[in-house]
């Protein structure tokens, strides 16, 4: 490591640092500063490291050594949007298509109670056959039948009215990735129907009615630059969501990306630490993404921050039909089944697995 006070690389390695310092003190930068921060971040080992102890030494301070599960519902297939990027889009013919039916999820909810899950998440496509009536059904009998579990749902953007009707029907949290907050590449990566204000404004309803917030992006999605990467940052500062998934681009075949190049591990362990340091408190899995990307991912994401993970409850018989990216992982231990061994990749990075309902500690 060049010296703080003399010698060669000593003026780049105080630049380097104070940017750092500065961010690690005040938990927040300018755009620009975003952008330097992360070039510096990838061409320092030093700066990376002070990151990372940062991260760390919030994450503990907040949520101590625990790790929490949520249970991972993928109920639909189904969507009415095209999004570019998404195996599962409204034109994607090869998409092999599934719903599962109210007693299904419940099913899912059954078996995942039983191995200690304390948090359900409805994932879907946006699927005209759940109506907002319908979803708030089966919401209704999730929270009658495990009253002291969280209700997570994922399923897209809708009026402040619909979710209205979810939240009173006994939803607690709602993930919206934004995707990107850069207008121009959210154009890029969406059909023209998709409204990059509307996904924010549903993000800022959805605060409104009391959800448990949660907000995201892609790492590395094509033509993202360094820029775009410090526009989330900004955003999710002023947003403050309760929650905050990032993970890896990755192709998918059906796709006219396809032949691009995956978003990188590394870069998304940093925007993890990162993250964890401009927003202290906030819920942060590790993904499946980053599982996928690399078989230690989740272990490179705990270490670097995260304190969430989500083992998949879905039927076995469904898994792969619920194609986002290529090669998701999902049976194995990222599967529910398998919390034992979960629990101890877990213990490997130096966390324990908890039966909690792990809510914000905003």
């Amino acid at each position: 490591m060049p010296s703080l006070l003399t010698g060669k690389g000593s003026v780049e390695y105080n630049e380097s640092m104070n940017i750092t310092d500065k961010f690690i003190k005040n938990n927040n930068l300018a755009k620009e500063e975003f952008v330097e921060l992360i070039r510096l971040a990838e061409a320092d080992a030093e700066v990376r490291r002070s990151l990372t102890e940062e991260a760390v030494k919030l994450r503990r301070k907040y949520y101590g050594i625990d790790v929490y599960t949520r249970g991972l519902i993928e109920f639909t297939n189904y969507c009415r949007n095209d999004c570019y990027y998404c195996g599962i889009r409204r034109s994607n013919r090869n998409a092999e298509r599934y719903r599962l039916t109210k007693e299904e999820i419940l099913e899912c909810c059954r078996n995942g109670y039983g191995l200690g899950f304390r948090t359900f998440v409805l994932q879907g496509g946006e699927d005209p056959y759940f109506t907002d009536e319908r979803m708030a059904d089966i919401v209704r009998a999730i929270r009658d039948g495990f009253p002291e579990c969280a209700i997570t749902l994922s399923v897209g953007e809708h009026s402040k009215d619909t979710y209205r009707l979810w939240k009173e029907a006994g939803a607690d949290r709602y993930l919206l990735r934004h995707e990107t907050a850069d207008e121009a590449l959210y154009g890029s990566l969406h059909p023209k129907e998709m409204d990059f204000a509307r996904r924010r404004q549903c993000l800022y309803d959805l605060k409104e009615l009391g959800y448990q917030t949660g907000a995201g992006f892609m790492v590395g999605s094509p033509g993202q630059k360094l820029e775009d990467l410090a526009e989330d940052l900004v955003f999710l500062k002023e947003l403050n969501p309760n929650m905050a998934g990032i993970g890896p681009f990755i192709p998918h075949h059906d796709t006219r990306y396809a032949g691009e190049p995956a978003g990188s591990v590394e870069r998304t362990v940093l925007l993890l630490s990162i993250i964890r340091i401009l927003l202290p408190k906030v819920l942060l899995p590790a993904t499946t993404a980053l599982g996928t990307m690399d078989p230690l991912g989740r272990e490179k994401g705990l270490a670097a921050g995260a304190n969430v993970v989500m083992p998949n409850l879905s039927p076995l018989k469904n898994r792969r039909q619920y194609e986002l990216y290529d090669n998701k992982i999902c049976t194995g231990e990222e599967a529910a089944e398998c919390r034992m061994c979960l629990a101890g990749r877990v213990e490997s990075a130096g966390y324990r697995l908890v039966i909690d309902r792990g809510d914000s500690k905003l």
